[in-house]
């Protein structure tokens, strides 16, 4: 390696770090995150994946806690820090709304649950050149998630993550209607397909079995003030000159709308819509 190539991989090294993540761009990140929802206009539609195994024979479906909620009008799923023993602020609006023993509070503590989810690693064999994927679906109740479609198939397949013997699933993707109307994707089935290797590229093979990423590296984990702001019902903003995020009020009690335009700036990751399932 030459003086200037290893100049370049010091940079975008820690050019990645100091971003807080490790892709050079929101495309980059983008590409490492599957989605089972349908273009619009498109009414159903098949994908095919491969569940990778994990290294130390564990479950490859990792259970993780997100707060689904509205910021500024747009749905987003927000990692729950109580999961690792760190104190979560909308739990504490949760938990406080509950103790009043209001049946309203009661009612609107629900939109304050954390709601456990799947995260799992693929290959989206549509979109190889990409590598591993992650997946986050919601765990059902009702025992009729995306889970409860694929244990059946480990339970009669074998295991279906065996980079010589395992299994390819096809997921039969369709538009269905809330009873409000609303239309939404849903997984109306996933079918095994023959046994077959991982890949037939032994490079490629080893570069899907030893790639590092996990799932907390595509989905992201807001900060205490953003959680805090969002708990107190307010939209956060990041503030450029002090590098944090600070709430909407904050914002119209500032005077300048100058200094406003040239210090906030939006979450570039508050893009979701309510019946979409983005990394953010």
């Amino acid at each position: 390696m030459g003086i200037f190539e290893s100049v370049q991989e010091q940079y975008e090294r820690n050019k990645k770090a100091a971003s807080g993540n490790k892709f050079a761009s929101q495309d980059e990140r983008m590409k490492k995150y599957f989605t089972t929802v349908l273009p619009k206009g498109v009414t159903d539609q098949t994908r095919r994946i491969r569940i990778l195994p994990t290294k130390d024979g564990s479950s490859p479906f990792v259970e993780v806690y997100f707060h689904e909620i509205q910021v500024d009008g747009k749905w987003m799923k927000l990692y729950d820090p109580k999961q690792e023993g760190k104190r979560s602020p909308l739990n504490e609006v949760y938990q406080s709304l509950l103790d009043t023993g209001i049946e309203s509070d009661k009612e609107l503590a629900k939109n304050y649950r954390a709601r456990k989810y799947y995260i799992v690693k693929v290959i989206d064999r549509e979109h190889e050149d990409d590598g591993p994927k992650f997946w986050r679906f919601k765990h059902n109740s009702k025992s009729d998630g995306v889970l409860d479609k694929i244990f059946p198939i480990f339970k009669s397949r074998g295991d279906i993550t065996d980079i010589i013997n395992g299994r390819d699933l096809t997921l039969s993707l369709s538009i269905i209607k809330s009873g409000s109307g609303k239309e939404y994707t849903t997984i109306s089935s996933i079918i095994p397909e023959d046994p077959s290797p991982l890949s037939t590229n032994e490079e490629r093979l080893k570069s899907w079995i030893d790639d590092s990423l996990v799932w907390s590296d595509v989905y992201s984990k807001k900060s205490d003030d953003y959680l805090d702001i969002v708990a107190n019902g307010e939209t956060p903003k990041w503030d450029q000159n002090t590098n944090k995020w600070i709430s909407s009020s904050q914002i119209e009690a500032m005077d300048d709308v100058a200094q406003q335009s040239e210090y906030i700036s939006e979450d570039p990751q508050e893009e979701e819509d309510s019946d979409e399932d983005l990394p953010f």
